[in-house]
C-alpha cells in the first residue's frame, strides 16, 4: 500500500470509535467535526473500505473499522509511551495532564494539589473533568482518575490521597436544640434528614455499621440535594441532618458550626486514591503530579479549609 494513513488520521479514527461521536472526538482533538468527517471520508476512499457507519444521529465503526481500531490502540499507546519517555528526559515536564474525579474530589484538588502543581511546573496544564459517575480512563483518554480505594481496578496502580475517610451524620447545634439526639440509626426516623439521589434518580439510603451490624436506612426528609457541599451547607443552616463525607464536613466540625452524630456507627473506609494504568509508561507530568499529591499527609486534607503547601 503506497498511500498509508497518516498518524493524525489514525488518531481521529480511534477517537471517533471511542466516543461514537464526531463532536466529542472533535472536542478531544481540538478540530472541527466537519474536518474529522472529511478526513475519514478520504481515508475510506484510499483504503477502499468503509470504516464508519454514519447516520444523522450517531456514528459507529464497521466490522472492518472495529478490527482496525483494536489493532491501533496498543500501537498508539506504545507511541505515546515512547514520546512520553522523550519528554521525561527534559528537566521540566510539559504538556497537558487529563484527570477525572467526582465533583467533591475535584473541588478538593482545586483547593490543595492543583495550585501547587501548576506553580511548580509552569509548562504543564491540567484538564480536570468532574464526573458524577466513574469512567473508563483508558477508553476516554485520561491519564489518571480518582475513586475510593476499594473501587480501584486490579490492573491499575493506586496512590492514596489524604488518608482514610468515612461518611458522617452531621447537623448544626441550632437544629438539635429541643430535640432528642439520635442514639441509633433508627432514631433518624424522628428527624428531618437532608437526602440525596443516585445519578439514575433513586433515593440514596444511609448505611451504618457497628461491631459487624449493618443498618441501612431510607431516611425521611423534605429537602433533596445532589452535592455533598450543598448538603453540608443545608445542615449548617439548620435544615436537618446530612450524611456526607468527613473530608467535606471536617472544617465545619472543627469550627463548631456542625456537630457529628452517631460516630460509633460510622466506620472508616480506605479513602480516595489516584489511579492510572499499571502497564503504561508513566508520563513525566503525571509523575510530578503524584509527587505533589504525596506531599499531603494523611488527615491534612479538608475541602472546607484549604491549606496549600508552599510552592
Amino acid at each position: 500500500m503506497n498511500d498509508l494513513p497518516t498518524l493524525t488520521e489514525l488518531k481521529v479514527l480511534a477517537a471517533i470509535a471511542t466516543h461514537r461521536s464526531f463532536r466529542k472526538a472533535a472536542d478531544e482533538l481540538e478540530l472541527a467535526p466537519s474536518t474529522l468527517s472529511h478526513m475519514m471520508s478520504g481515508l475510506e476512499a484510499r483504503l477502499g473500505t468503509r470504516l464508519l457507519n454514519r447516520t444523522t444521529r450517531s456514528v459507529s465503526p464497521t466490522q472492518a473499522g472495529e478490527r482496525l481500531v483494536e489493532r491501533l490502540r496498543p500501537i498508539l499507546q506504545d507511541l505515546y509511551g515512547a514520546l512520553a519517555e522523550v519528554d521525561a528526559s527534559r528537566d521540566h515536564p510539559r504538556g497537558t495532564l487529563r484527570i477525572t474525579a467526582s465533583e467533591t474530589v475535584s473541588l478538593l484538588l482545586l483547593r490543595t494539589v492543583i495550585p501547587v502543581f501548576l506553580s511548580r511546573f509552569p509548562e504543564m496544564a491540567v484538564d480536570l473533568v468532574a464526573e458524577p459517575a466513574f469512567v473508563d480512563i483508558v477508553a476516554e483518554g485520561f491519564d489518571a482518575g480518582f475513586r475510593l480505594g476499594e473501587e480501584v481496578p486490579r490492573d491499575m496502580v493506586g496512590v492514596r490521597f489524604g488518608g482514610a475517610s468515612r461518611m458522617l451524620a452531621v447537623s448544626s447545634p441550632s437544629y438539635l436544640e429541643g430535640r432528642d439526639l439520635p442514639r441509633t440509626p433508627d432514631d433518624l426516623s424522628a428527624h428531618h434528614c437532608i437526602r440525596t439521589r443516585t445519578p439514575n434518580g433513586r433515593s440514596c439510603k444511609w448505611e451504618f455499621e457497628r461491631h459487624g451490624q449493618v443498618v441501612v436506612i431510607d431516611v425521611p426528609g423534605a429537602l433533596i440535594l445532589n452535592r455533598a457541599e450543598l448538603m453540608t451547607e443545608a445542615a449548617i443552616r439548620g435544615l436537618g441532618i446530612a450524611f456526607v463525607p468527613e473530608l467535606v464536613a471536617r472544617h465545619h466540625l472543627e469550627a463548631g458550626v456542625l456537630t457529628s452524630l452517631l460516630e460509633d456507627w460510622c466506620p472508616p473506609y480506605p479513602g480516595v486514591f489516584l489511579y492510572y494504568p499499571g502497564h503504561r509508561h508513566v508520563p513525566a507530568g503525571l509523575r510530578a503530579f503524584i509527587d505533589v499529591l504525596k506531599a499531603y499527609p494523611e488527615g491534612s486534607v479538608s475541602v472546607g479549609a484549604p491549606r496549600p503547601l508552599s510552592a
